[in-house]
């Protein structure tokens, strides 16, 4: 790698831009590609599986070799952790963050309530004691971000649910009973979302393993957080 895309690649993890190095296996040329740019003059405009390899890469952060018609050329992805927002500093948010962060993710925890979302019941994790309403700009779920509602209260967890529905947030799930999650649907519908754009939401939230206890409703969330960043 010569100087200048060292640089390029240093300044892009610096400041959160989530880049592929491309490198043609046959002669090592090399460039820095992103989302903004698929193609180049290692990767032909055309060239539609390259390009989807490339966007592949970037949402997963796997690396990969893709064929394309100049030969060979390896993927290799700088792109920022996967970002879990929790929304409810309850029983389930307080084994659900220790297990996102051994994870890789980087875990904020949300509720406004006095009391939830303190040091000593969510240790070293990153807590905002503000109305969703008011904070979810700020946090700006992004399609490298997840997004988990647990309190059960419309006031907290429908201004959160609204925030990612109009963002790129790969991962989007609720708790709560199917009684919950249909009144929830007409509560969001009323509001203009669309039956598509509702069926991001997961819930009842996690993958059906027969959880039971806020421990292993965690694990039943964790998983099917990670199955939506890697699937």
């Amino acid at each position: 790698m010569n100087s200048g895309l060292l640089r390029e690649l240093v300044k892009a993890q610096a400041t959160g831009r989530d880049v592929v190095l491309a490198t043609r296996l046959s002669d090592g040329a090399q460039e820095i590609l992103d989302a903004a740019t698929p193609s180049s003059r290692l990767v032909a405009p055309a060239d539609a599986s390259a390009a989807g390899s490339l966007a592949d890469a970037l949402r997963t952060g796997t690396p990969r070799t893709v064929e394309t018609p100049g030969g060979a050329i390896f993927l290799r992805p700088y792109i920022r952790p996967p970002r879990l927002i929790v929304v409810g500093a309850v029983h389930i948010a307080q084994a659900l963050v220790p297990m996102a962060t051994i994870a890789g993710f980087q875990v904020t925890v949300l509720d406004p309530r006095e009391g939830f979302a303190t040091p000593e019941r969510f240790p070293g994790a990153r807590l905002v004691k503000q109305w969703p309403d008011e904070v979810m700009d700020t946090l700006a779920p992004d399609r490298r971000t997840g997004v988990v509602a647990l309190t059960h209260d419309p006031k907290i967890d429908d201004p959160a649910l609204i925030a990612s529905l109009e963002s790129e947030a790969f991962y989007i799930g609720a708790l709560g009973s199917r009684k919950t999650q249909g009144a929830r649907r007409e509560r969001l519908g009323a509001l203009g979302f669309s039956e598509k754009s509702l069926q991001r939401i997961h819930g009842p939230v996690g993958l059906p393993i027969g959880a039971r206890t806020p421990e292993e409703i965690a694990v039943a969330v964790l998983a099917q957080v990670i199955g939506a960043l890697r699937g």
